[in-house]
């Protein structure tokens, strides 16, 4: 008998792992996995062109993790916006800045004359900080939807970039540059910014459960360990460590809005985006519906804000400019509108290739091509080509503007989506509007449809088209 046991255990073993490599290479993991992937690899091919050694190479992973983080953050909560309920939100970056404001505002030390900050905070925990600011943001929502959500489209569009770019003012204002709050001298800072000099996110999280001192052993261990042998490693690490932690939120975030999706205020939603007169007309509430929706994605967007800027040391209301906004549209319209494994890949493909991509080109061509000195204008770049057909003035000339130009080739791309795939990378995707399937058994056997084609009185044809119930995936 133990035999016979220890004989089956195998192939039930090897079918399980063959079914889990299925699921990755055909599932939304896979493709997920198989896209930062190539990233990561591209990345470190151009930094063995570039003669990074390995710190350099873990500075480059550690940032380009990073940004597909935020990216894909931020890009998963405008789906819940756009993607799941047809709310055109170009306002992100002012839910964004609500959170990291109100964050820092209770966070922050308490004011002592003659320290570093000009202003101070509550002094209360850092996690008590993040939730508030997530309150702040959803609560700003709301008060932003009792009167947009009203609107339809562009004109929704227009209230809600103008209300990113009052609070934008409003922090730049000197009147909230310091007040009196509960006894306690605090502010935004205005115009000036504002110092972070609460404790660092992770050094708050291993303390709160009694692992900062095992972290820091960690982080020696790390340093010292043979191939790595770095000097000062605590910085890398820490990178690398957040990095992985803002993928983590990226599951959470996907967690969230899947089960979002399939759960009954997902289908109805879904419903408002397609047609909300018909929801209207079946008896649903839409406007508070849209309300609730518009305040759940203000949250993600405000917590995504944090998690962007908590550890940046200080922050200013000039990085709240609209342009923020554009790019997490980029990134969502490159994945596909209502997907949310496109929401990751958009944010992923984005960070890695149109932000941070063309700063790398850059400095690979640099190492490759022969060094000349770049022509301070146009002309003098384009006249080469037809003098001595010489294209390196203009190529270095390029190279010199790439940051300039990284927005009109951004731009560029935009264009080619619209005109060639309008719906994304994943947003051609069917997702099933029911909350159960609806598809039919497939034909079984011969003798079954010899019998009619009935087994157990059920029809037994192979319909496809009880089982789409939209166009977008989640």
């Amino acid at each position: 008998m133990s035999a016979n046991n220890g004989g089956d255990a195998g192939p039930a073993n090897s079918g399980r792992v063959n079914d889990v490599i299925t699921r990755l290479r055909e599932g939304d993991a896979g493709l997920i996995l198989l896209v930062l992937g190539g990233i990561y690899l591209a990345y470190i091919i151009s930094g063995v062109i570039l003669g990074y050694q390995l710190r350099g190479q873990l500075n480059s992973i550690a940032a380009l993790t990073f940004y597909i983080g935020v990216f894909a953050l931020l890009a998963l909560a405008l789906n819940l916006h756009w993607g799941y309920t047809g709310l055109f939100n170009i306002g992100v970056v002012g839910f964004m800045a609500v959170g990291v404001y109100v964050m820092a505002l209770v966070s922050k030390p308490v004011y002592t004359p003659g320290g570093a900050a000009q202003v101070g905070g509550l002094g209360l925990p850092l996690w008590v900080g993040v939730l508030a600011g997530m309150l702040a943001a959803a609560l700003f929502g709301f008060i932003v939807a009792l009167p947009a959500l009203r609107l339809r489209a562009d004109y929704l569009a227009i209230v809600t970039i103008a209300m990113s770019e009052i609070v934008r003012f409003s922090f730049l204002s000197s009147e909230f540059q310091q007040f009196t709050l509960f006894g306690n001298q605090v502010g935004f800072g205005g115009g000036s910014g504002l110092i972070l000099d609460y404790t660092q996110p992770l050094e708050a999280f291993f303390r709160t459960f009694g692992l900062w001192d095992a972290y820091l052993g960690f982080v020696t261990a790390f340093g010292s360990f043979g191939p790595l042998n770095l000097n000062n490693p605590k910085p890398i690490v820490d990178s690398l460590i957040y990095g992985g932690v803002l993928l983590l939120f990226i599951g959470a975030y996907y967690w969230l809005l899947k089960r979002t999706g399939e759960s009954p205020f997902g289908r109805v939603l879904k419903a408002i985006r397609e047609d909300e007169d018909v929801a209207n007309a079946l008896g649903k509430n839409t406007n508070r519906f849209k309300i609730k929706s518009f305040m759940l994605g203000c949250a993600l967007m405000g917590l995504a804000g944090i998690l962007w800027l908590a550890v940046q040391g200080a922050v200013t209301p000039n990085f709240f400019r609209p342009r923020i906004t554009f790019f997490v549209w980029i990134a969502l319209i490159i994945g596909g509108a209502g997907s949310n494994t496109g929401s990751v890949l958009g944010g992923a493909i984005f960070a890695g290739v149109l932000y941070q991509g063309p700063l790398y080109l850059k400095n690979v061509l640099e190492a490759v091509l022969p060094q000349t000195n770049a022509p301070n204008g146009f002309g003098p770049a384009v006249a080469p080509i037809f003098q001595s057909l010489d294209p390196l003035p203009f190529v270095w000339y390029t190279l010199d503007s790439i940051r300039q130009l990284q927005l009109v080739i951004m731009g560029l791309v935009l264009i080619w989506l619209m005109h060639n795939r309008p719906e994304g990378l994943l947003g051609h995707r069917k997702e099933i509007a029911a909350s159960i399937d609806l598809s039919r058994p497939t034909r079984q056997s011969s003798t079954a449809a010899a019998d009619g084609g009935f087994v157990n009185g059920v029809s037994e044809t192979n319909d496809s088209s009880a089982n789409s119930g939209g166009q977008r995936d989640e």
